[in-house]
């Protein structure tokens, strides 16, 4: 389906045009997060969201349709409005940002809009659906993403001789867990701010026309249980004999639980297949897929040290023999990360042993409310005078909005005069990344990296 930017926003927006006080020139609204489940949120998205604004500039063939669909639909349509628009050329409006990859506190502003040209005061609320929609689902993910890393690095640091590898220890195994393709692509770039595994594949196609990226994540040969289970029960064993042979060389993942993970780690790779992974030039990732992991696990780890034997690393924590380590992809979460490698860290072992493996947990079970985000207007302009607005429910003070025009300064939320509004601001840590059409400050994906690693 064509995106028909006329049309992606809700519904009740389209009378909005006729709501404003008489007189109205300028509208100021700002997107912040008002706090959730972190403190902080590594902020992330908008790029792509402004690039595929431009992209979809609406045509007549989408102020047509828009009108036929409105008057249907029950609502009013802003023809005069639309009409100027599409001859204008451009979206009027001015976008500040938060650097992406930035990471900042909670309830502060990270976007600013502010239209340009007084017809078009209705606009930037008119875009809140979108522009809401572009920054609340990559900056939650990355913020998700970039928690698990601070927990994985912290227990690196307590029990291993290095951090080394720190940016393949959380994988994305997340792209059949979302609602959409477009969900994969943007989840997964979010995650690929702070690793460099996955297999969302999406992800990376995302980066490379949205940041100027390479290939900026990475995978590894793996089986699942269908590789497996075809060749049989009475086959595993030949099952797994065969993705050694297949796979002679590095990294390999094998799901190793379709039947009993203790019989395929402790016999048929601890003992029958033994000898081909220790002469094997790379490393065997053995992965449970079922099972309490923190039940399983310390059982797979002292088989595992059994049967290819372990050393000591200089922090006196257990390390595997290189020949092998594990991957848990099954029931991971912020939670479950911190709990695993502390029940690790309790029994002697190295994090350096596992990775992680993160699906619906890291792509799809948040939303909107995880980190409270919200589009709000602050300031409107009539008749040549700025007014604050603002709204303080009885109900819920939580939801007071924030008051006047705003800027980000010192990593705190801080109000500004009118004469500021377009000016330089020399303090500033929010540039401007949109106006009247164009893209600027753009970031590649490398940078955003450099902005989020900046702050673990």
């Amino acid at each position: 389906m064509k995106k028909n930017i006329i049309l992606d926003t809700d519904s009740y927006k389209l009378s909005h045009f006729k709501q404003y006080p008489p007189g109205t020139e300028q509208v100021f609204s700002y997107i912040e997060s008002r706090g959730g489940k972190f403190e902080s949120t590594v902020f992330f998205g908008l790029q792509k969201a402004l690039i595929e604004l431009n992209q979809n500039f609406p045509t007549w063939d989408d102020f047509a349709e828009a009108k036929s669909l409105t008057s249907a639909h029950g609502v009013p349509f802003n023809e005069q409005g639309w009409r100027e628009l599409i001859e204008l050329g451009y979206f009027p409006l001015e976008i500040r940002a938060v650097s992406e990859g930035k990471v900042i506190p909670t309830k502060n502003v990270l976007v600013t809009v502010v239209n340009t040209d007084p017809k078009f005061y209705w606009l930037t609320s008119y875009l809140e659906t979108s522009l809401l929609r572009a920054v609340w689902y990559p900056t939650t993910v990355a913020t998700l993403s970039f928690e698990c890393k601070k927990i994985i690095q912290r227990y690196m640091q307590a029990t291993c001789d290095s951090i080394e590898g720190l940016a393949f220890k959380l994988h994305d195994f997340g792209a059949r867990g979302v609602s959409s393709e477009e969900s994969a692509g943007i989840g997964g770039a979010a995650h690929l701010v702070n690793f460099m595994g996955t297999d969302t594949l999406s992800a990376i196609r995302c980066t490379r026309e949205y940041y100027d990226a390479g290939v900026c994540g990475f995978s590894i040969p793996a089986t699942e249980h269908s590789t497996i289970t075809s060749w049989g029960r009475d086959q595993e064993l030949e099952a797994y004999r065969n993705v050694l042979e297949q796979f002679p060389t590095g990294l390999l993942a094998c799901v190793s639980d379709s039947y009993d993970i203790f019989n395929a780690v402790s016999t048929l790779w601890g003992e029958q297949l033994k000898a081909e992974v220790l002469k094997r030039d790379g490393v065997l990732v053995i992965r449970p897929d079922s099972g309490d992991p923190e039940d399983i696990l310390p059982i797979l780890l002292e088989t595992l040290a059994e049967r290819f034997g372990y050393r000591e690393n200089s922090k006196g924590y257990k390390v595997l023999n290189d020949k092998v380590r594990l991957i848990q992809g099954d029931g991971v979460s912020l939670s479950s990360i911190g709990r695993i490698l502390e029940m690790m860290t309790a029994k002697g072992w190295s994090s350096e042993n596992i990775a992680f493996g993160m699906g619906g947990g890291l792509l799809q079970q948040l939303n909107r409310d995880t980190q409270k985000f919200a589009m709000k207007n602050s300031a409107i302009k009539i008749n040549g005078a700025w007014h604050d607005v603002y709204k303080d429910p009885v109900t819920d003070h939580g939801k007071r909005s924030k008051k006047g025009i705003l800027d980000l300064q010192n990593g705190k939320t801080v109000r500004i005069s009118p004469e500021q509004l377009f000016a330089e601001r020399q303090h500033s840590q929010l540039q401007i990344v949109y106006r009247n059409g164009e893209l600027v400050n753009k970031l590649n994906f490398q940078q955003i990296r450099d902005n989020a690693a900046q702050s673990i």
